[in-house]
């Protein structure tokens, strides 16, 4: 698949998985990982499961079926977080965005198309990871998006 460069100027929305050409950017998208000697089916198993590393927890999230099922497991506040979890969440999503573009071909092509446009989580439910509500959320996912595809480049 060719994409060609967004537009100068043009701000990248993207949140469903399902979304040509920009779903890949998802957490959720059918891309897995091979990170810390275990195949990871997408970002969002990994990531949830980071919240309970060493743990059972971790194991069960990993298993998930979906990667809406992993979520709700990892946002499961029945079990108690990894004490450094807020301080270290921005390099987990990181790593594992690496790992993800630079094991899939084909949607690493997609990331770097989009030039040097900014790339935004559309979501209103998260102010953290994407614009939320207001549209003046952190979109953190975005960012490090954009870092990803400047890391690739290099």
């Amino acid at each position: 698949m060719t994409v060609t460069a967004a537009r100068a100027g043009m701000t990248i929305y993207f949140y469903g998985a399902d979304e040509v050409p920009y779903g890949c950017f998802s957490n959720f998208s059918a891309h897995g990982v091979d990170l810390d000697g275990h195949w990871w089916p997408t970002v969002e198993h990994y990531f949830q499961a980071q919240k309970f590393l060493g743990t059972r927890h971790a194991h069960v999230i990993r298993q998930a079926s979906t990667p809406l099922q992993a979520a709700k497991r990892g946002r499961d506040r029945s079990k108690p977080l990894r004490r450094d979890w807020e301080r270290v969440k921005d390099d987990v999503m990181r790593r594992a965005v690496d790992a993800k573009f630079r094991t899939h071909a084909d949607i690493r092509e997609i990331l770097l198309a989009t030039g040097d446009e900014e790339i935004v989580e559309d979501t209103t439910s998260d102010h953290y990871w994407g614009r939320g509500r207001t549209g003046t959320g952190k979109n953190m996912l975005g960012r490090i998006l954009m870092r990803t595809r400047t890391r690739l480049r290099a």
